[in-house]
């Protein structure tokens, strides 16, 4: 009995320390490059009355270059407040270790899809790519990320980031502090 029971907790400690697998939406290499991309993955979610916002990281390899796609679904029954990317956005990650993490905006300018449903919600989707600056790609391999800022044209929002988040838009469990940590291994050796 005793036999069983360790290796029931030796099986679960492999579980947890094992590293989640890469589960790519777009994995080409070809005669003009290669190009990975990861699913979308949920890091942030609010959700108060009628009004919700979600944040997404996509992680991609365009010949040999990472990047970073953010993605911000917000949805409410008021009117939502416009939020811009352009060359001079930035994120920030503030790692548990202390230390600030920059990821640089792409040069396309981008202020959001308004959408209207059905249900007279107003939707706005904002998406924006970022490049990594040289030389901390380790240290995102290495410490979770506590906290974000997200630099827009006009203004900065901060968004704490969980250990765990079971998100009420699909009902599943991510582990949006060890992001970085799980899939920077999928998309860079």
């Amino acid at each position: 009995m005793k036999n069983l029971f360790f290796i029931g907790i030796l099986l679960f400690s492999l579980a947890i320390t094992a590293q989640k697998p890469c589960d790519y939406s777009v994995n080409v290499k070809d005669s003009l490059g290669t190009y990975k991309e990861m699913k979308s993955t949920i890091v942030h979610e609010f959700i108060f009355g009628n009004t919700s916002k979600h944040v997404f990281f996509t992680l991609a390899l365009t010949d040999e270059m990472p990047s970073l796609t953010v993605l911000i679904l917000q949805k409410s029954k008021d009117f939502l407040k416009v939020n811009c990317f352009d060359k001079n956005s930035r994120i920030y990650l503030q790692l548990e270790n202390n230390k600030v993490i920059t990821l640089i905006a792409s040069e396309q300018e981008n202020c959001g899809t308004p959408v209207k449903d059905e249900l007279e919600f107003n939707n706005r989707i904002l998406s924006g790519t970022f490049y990594f600056v040289k030389g901390t790609i380790e240290d995102l391999k290495a410490s979770p990320i506590s906290s974000m800022r997200v630099k827009f044209t006009t203004e900065s929002q901060d968004y704490i980031i969980k250990k765990q988040l079971l998100s009420e838009m699909d009902q599943k469990t991510y582990f949006p502090s060890s992001y970085f940590i799980d899939f920077l291994p999928c998309v860079i050796n």
